[in-house]
């Protein structure tokens, strides 16, 4: 990959996070407008949860093997493939005459995603080569992510209000026809020196893993915890998982390379991952539906009760990259934990008429929490890899976050409507406080595990795994400092 100025270098982050930013907002831009579409389409609790997930589970099951893919064929060629892919599955969510159709697009458009955010952090950490940069670059992506994530709400509220429903996926044609152009002028070709092989077994075993898991936690309350079909399907996720572990340990250049956990750092990352993001999807599911189906908001004004969690989110966000590249992950990590999980502990009381001024203070404190915590999680789970493995480790975080939030939304979201006796208006306030308490052990763990994985102890494992991995020979650690 050739060496770059800094004005190239900045070009290239800034055109990596517009696909992040049009990926991130799709993640979450859809949960304001889940009860028009539910009209519009005449769909169940559940369907509604497979709008989200049917994108989150995708994108999740699809993000390691991109990233291979770009090591061998190009990361912009692979790049530019995935914006195609995402502009085509925009316009189809637009077209969906029903939830079938809506499901399957929301489907393609995760294909496409999952070529752009692990193969746009692999062109970062290859750009920025000084680690100092690297970090702070490190830092504004994960920034985006959470501003993008935060700004989805809002953005989706005044879209569904003003144009309806369809007008979400409608903002990604532009942007994305944006970066496809800037990618062909501004980005350099690169390829890894030594690209891992393709490897089916492993990647159709993480696919039936997180699908099947997904389906029996989601058509659970339809179909009865303890029926065949769901005991079935969570006896095919438990067996999957069996031989995904069994089958990845005993190959030489595996999809999922098991050493990296041997990383405390790096396990920390990926399981703060899953709690953080696992918290934000079942935010966003619950505080819609109580906000429109509970308090007969609008999608517009349920949108703009969220603001101040969005503002905190992009104020805090930036900041959170900072204070990561200069002092290490671990104090944005225990601001996170703890503010999520205080902001959400007034909502396990939760009623129908809870004072709107306690709503926005929780909302501000959780997007304080979320925008801290999305920095140090890329940075933890890179921090002290061999460069060579950066962009798998930053994979991997990324599709902890899917699988996160994708959970969050299936087991909230099926626990919530278990307790949903007779109509939302009356019952689902009460139903969602056990929901609620989820959110705060999700906090609660990120804090936890920011404490425990950050210390010396921790570094010295991070720095014992990036040694069996690329012994002797390997490439700089990424970012051992602020490990």
């Amino acid at each position: 990959m050739p060496e770059l100025d800094r004005r190239g270098r900045l070009l290239v982050l800034f055109i990596c996070c517009m696909s992040l930013l049009i990926v991130g907002l799709d993640n979450t831009i859809v949960n304001v407008a889940l009860p028009s579409i539910g009209r519009e389409l005449h769909t169940s609790m559940s369907g509604l949860q497979w709008t989200v997930d049917a994108y989150t589970l995708v994108l999740a099951s699809l993000l390691i093997l991109a990233g291979s893919t770009a090591d061998r064929v190009g990361r912009r060629r692979t790049f530019q493939t995935g914006l195609v892919v995402f502009i085509v599955g925009s316009l189809l969510c637009s077209l969906a005459p029903s939830l079938g159709w809506l499901v399957a697009a929301r489907m393609v458009q995760a294909v496409g995603g999952s070529m752009l955010n692990p193969v746009a952090m692999s062109i970062i950490t290859n750009t920025f080569t000084d680690p100092r940069e690297r970090a702070r670059a490190i830092g504004v992506w994960g920034g985006v992510v959470g501003i993008s994530m935060a700004l989805g709400p809002v953005v989706g509220g005044m879209l569904v209000a003003s144009t309806g429903w369809r007008s979400i996926f409608w903002i990604n044609i532009p942007v994305g026809l944006l970066a496809l152009l800037l990618t062909a002028r501004y980005v350099p070709e690169s390829r890894a020196p030594h690209p891992r092989r393709v490897d089916p077994l492993g990647q159709a075993l993480v696919l039936t893993v997180l699908a099947s898991l997904t389906y029996a936690i989601i058509e659970g309350p339809n179909a009865g915890w303890s029926s065949r079909e769901i005991l079935g399907f969570f006896t095919l996720a438990a067996a999957a998982l069996a031989g995904l572990l069994g089958y990845e340990s005993r190959r030489r250049e595996p999809l999922l390379d098991l050493r990296f956990f041997r990383s405390a750092p790096f396990s920390g990352a990926t399981v703060i991952a899953v709690s953080a993001f696992g918290a934000l999807g079942g935010f966003l599911l619950l505080n819609t539906l109580y906000l429109q189906e509970v308090r007969g908001l609008s999608a517009l004004h349920a949108g703009l009760y969220t603001l101040p969690m969005a503002a905190m989110t992009v104020v805090f966000a930036p900041l959170s990259g900072r204070l990561v590249g200069s002092l290490g992950p671990r104090l944005p990590l225990l601001l996170a934990g703890a503010a999520m999980a205080l902001s959400i502990l007034p909502f396990t009381l939760l009623s129908a008429h809870t004072s709107p001024a306690w709503l926005i203070a929780s909302y501000a404190g959780f997007g304080f929490g979320f925008g801290m915590v999305n920095a140090p999680i890329t940075n933890t789970a890179v921090s002290g890899m061999p460069r060579s493995q950066a962009g798998v480790a930053a994979a991997i975080a990324s599709t902890s976050r899917q699988v996160g939030q994708s959970l969050g939304v299936a087991v909230i979201g099926s626990v919530v409507t278990s307790g949903v006796h007779g109509s939302m208006a009356t019952h689902f306030a009460p139903a969602s406080h056990v929901g609620w308490w989820i959110v705060v052990g999700c906090g609660v763990s990120v804090f936890v595990l920011g404490l425990v994985t950050t210390g010396r102890w921790a570094r010295r494992t991070a720095a014992d795994t990036a040694a069996r991995i690329a012994p002797v020979r390997a490439a700089t650690p990424v970012g051992a400092r602020s490990a």
